[in-house]
């Protein structure tokens, strides 16, 4: 593994060290292979792109993959983590790993597929409509706005947001009607 933990590079030397060898096990096992999980009822995530921005398709990338580590590092650090500790889009991690709770769709999720699905919407409003359910139903919910430096006109844009990970039953009445993105 690099230096880089899951590029949090603003973690503090000592939980880095810690971080690393926490998830050595899970990622350095030899022939590693996602395991497959057949029954229907399986965490997942879904993360909802506004495809109204008419944005490059790197772009697009970026802000799903934006959306999916913020709703992990959500999920795994929960209530503790407050708006302080978000400035200018870093995040100041101070918190060990043995400090995470994880509830069992995100520890299901983390050490089997990994599955995220990516789904679209029309509209800013549409989106929004998306988030107030899910967060009404209790869900991880990790809402992502753009800076706007390279798209945008310099006008921060909220592009997606991402959704668990938690369980298809708890997460599909929200999203079953979307389309693929």
């Amino acid at each position: 593994m690099s230096d880089e933990v899951f590029g949090l590079d603003e973690i503090e030397n000592g939980s880095k060290e810690h971080m690393k060898e926490a998830f050595k096990d899970l990622f350095s096992k030899p022939n590693w292979k996602v395991p497959v999980d057949n029954s229907e009822d399986k965490p997942k995530m879904v993360i909802v792109m506004r495809k109204d921005l008419k944005v490059p398709k790197g772009k697009y990338c970026s802000q799903a993959a934006h959306a999916a580590v913020g709703a992990v590092i959500q999920a795994l650090y929960d209530d503790r983590l407050k708006e302080s500790d978000f400035h200018l889009n870093k995040i100041s991690l101070f918190y060990d790993v043995k400090d995470a709770y994880v509830d069992s769709p995100t520890m299901e999720w983390l050490t089997g597929e990994f599955t995220k699905i990516t789904v679209a919407v029309d509209s800013l409003e549409a989106l929004e409509e998306i988030e107030k359910k899910a967060r009404e139903a209790a869900l991880n919910v990790c809402k992502i706005t753009d800076n706007g430096h390279t798209c945008f006109d310099g006008v921060p844009t909220v592009t997606c947001l991402a959704i668990g990970p938690d369980y298809s039953s708890r997460i599909d009445p929200i999203t079953k009607d979307l389309k693929l993105f």
